[in-house]
């Protein structure tokens, strides 16, 4: 089996993807990328089996509704709790799940600034459907939406402060952590 992970920035540079072949008795990583361009990514996903993009695949319903009302001018607000309101708006039920699982907080998609991560992925998932890939963003088909922080906290592994390039030392630490838990 082989899996494509791709960590979707708003921009080529700062996109990477991997894939890993998943043998009987090992995983082997197969091929790192850093700077990846949508073409690539798409042409990549052509033979595995799972591609996994860390990215928000879509927008909270309530969210979506939200603006199409906006430019009609029939914005309805629910009086009886605002907040709460706001809340359906800015994150999806995906993120309430993880929220609830792990106590990590998503990034919103409808209100932070992963929406213009977001924004590249719509255009990536239309991409990917032209070359006739399955894109369904329920998760059931090849294409998932991944957590790593929310994946990293269920395993019981440092979840909090391992992104970014002068983490070489936590990025050890977790490398070596797998590879017990999963020799």
């Amino acid at each position: 089996m082989l899996t494509l992970g791709v960590d979707l920035a708003a921009a080529d540079k700062r996109t990477a993807m991997a894939t890993i072949e998943w043998l009987s008795d090992r995983a082997v990583v197969r091929d790192v990328a850093l700077d990846v361009g949508d073409a690539q990514i798409v042409e990549a996903s052509q033979d595995a089996d799972k591609v996994g993009l860390d990215c928000p695949l879509g927008w909270p319903e309530p969210f979506v509704a939200l603006v199409t009302a906006h430019r009609s001018g029939h914005v309805a607000v629910d009086d009886g709790d605002a907040a709460r309101w706001r809340r359906r708006l800015a994150y999806r039920l995906t993120d309430e799940v993880v929220r609830e699982t792990t106590g990590i907080i998503p990034l919103s998609v409808a209100a932070d600034r992963i929406a213009h991560a977001a924004f590249r992925c719509a255009g990536l998932l239309a991409m990917l459907a032209a070359a006739g890939q399955d894109v369904d963003r329920c998760g059931d088909g090849k294409l998932v939406e991944v957590y790593p922080a929310a994946a990293l906290c269920r395993w019981g592994l440092t979840y909090r402060g391992y992104k970014g390039r002068g983490q070489k030392t936590q990025h050890a630490d977790l490398v070596t952590t797998l590879c017990a838990a999963a020799p």
